[in-house]
């Protein structure tokens, strides 16, 4: 139940694995060709099927989401102020990267309280249009609790003209039915395949809103391979997903991901499918929780478990103390039950190789 964090891997990626390393030791630098003509366009496309997004061409592909943002953070310009609208809820990667940048003088994050989350979204907004932002971020789905922020989608699409917009949807993409039509010249999206769609890490994507002309400093060589806005006095960027590229990566993942969603597609596996299923797990557990009368997996613990108006695939208990949340974990992991936690903050998973007459028994015994 730890599948929120480590997904497990559907058994086709081992022939995937096998195959991008035949491809790489036979083919050598030949390998860029058809890396770079089918492997990546089909994975873009893929993605954009999934997120409704009507330019695969504007999708960024990096190992992590960090480089990503940070390269879309460095495209201001370092001689004027950068207000930053965020939350307190993001993942450890950026809350340190900004915290970090607030130590340079011109650099001001505000910080909404994600709690209460009734009143998230106004509050969130309001600030949004008063505080003449030059970045807002926000996550899809809050990494410590499994809330989804309210209305982000809605949020981005009223945002002021001069706001960059990011949805950190790591743990949405591939989890929750996503629409980014609407917003998809709105907001820059930014998701990876470790999580729910059980490729393995090293793959994660940034979407790009259509006429983004922002010009990264921290940038790589890769972005030199199509140069459409040629200029003798500066640097030059493509205006597709090559704006924000970086340099070489291991592409294995690329090909796991792609294997993945050829089963996915032939089984007729959906998003919405998965969501679904989990969500029917969810209120197993629940019934189960609710049956066993457990001292520390109770409601009273369970952080926002409101399934019909936004949750993710995993559930949060508050253990009042780190102490207690390791102890039930190894407890746990005794008992054959994977789980992870955030110091205090238990979480379990759920996902689709949890068989469907699971009643939880190894929890809750």
């Amino acid at each position: 139940m730890a599948c929120h964090s480590h997904h497990y891997w559907p058994d086709v990626t081992y022939e995937a694995v096998k195959q991008y390393w035949n491809d790489s030791a036979t083919q050598a630098d030949a390998k860029w060709g058809p890396l770079f003509e089918e492997k990546i366009p089909a994975w873009q496309a893929a993605v954009a099927r999934v997120l409704n997004l009507p330019a695969p061409e504007r999708i960024a592909i990096a190992p992590n989401t960090h480089e990503l943002v940070y390269r879309l953070v460095s495209a201001f310009d370092p001689s004027r102020p950068l207000r930053i609208l965020t939350t307190d809820g993001e993942f450890y990667s950026f809350a340190r990267q900004l915290h970090r940048l607030e130590e340079d003088s011109n650099i001001e994050v505000t910080r909404i309280h994600k709690e209460p989350y009734a009143t998230l979204a106004e509050r969130f907004e309001q600030e949004l249009h008063r505080g003449n932002y030059e970045l807002a971020y926000a996550s899809q789905v809050f990494f410590d609790s499994g809330v989804v922020f309210p209305d982000l989608a809605g949020i981005a699409a009223r945002k002021p003209e001069r706001t960059e917009f990011v949805i950190d949807g790591y743990h949405g993409y591939f989890a929750l039915p996503t629409d980014l039509g609407p917003v998809a010249d709105k907001v820059f999206y930014t998701a990876g395949s470790y999580k729910y769609q059980g490729a393995g890490e090293g793959l994660c994507f940034m979407s790009i809103p259509a006429g983004c002309k922002l010009r990264p400093r921290y940038t790589g060589w890769f972005a030199d391979l199509e140069e459409l806005e040629n200029r003798a006095d500066q640097v030059s960027f493509a205006d597709n997903w090559l704006r924000f590229a970086g340099s070489t990566m291991d592409y294995s993942t690329l090909y796991k991901a792609l294997a993945i969603l050829e089963l996915y597609e032939q089984e007729g596996v959906t998003v919405e499918g998965i969501h679904e299923y989990v969500q029917q797990s969810q209120q197993r557990f629940l019934a189960s929780m609710d049956a066993a009368g457990h001292p520390l997996l109770n409601r009273d613990n369970l952080i926002h478990h409101d399934l019909d108006n936004g949750h993710g695939h995993f559930f949060t208990f508050d253990c009042t103390t780190a102490q207690k949340s390791e102890d039930l974990q190894a407890e746990l992991h005794s008992r054959g039950v994977l789980c992870d936690r955030r110091q205090q903050l238990l979480r379990l998973g759920f996902a689709i190789y949890h068989a469907a007459d699971e009643t939880f028994q190894r929890v809750f015994s």
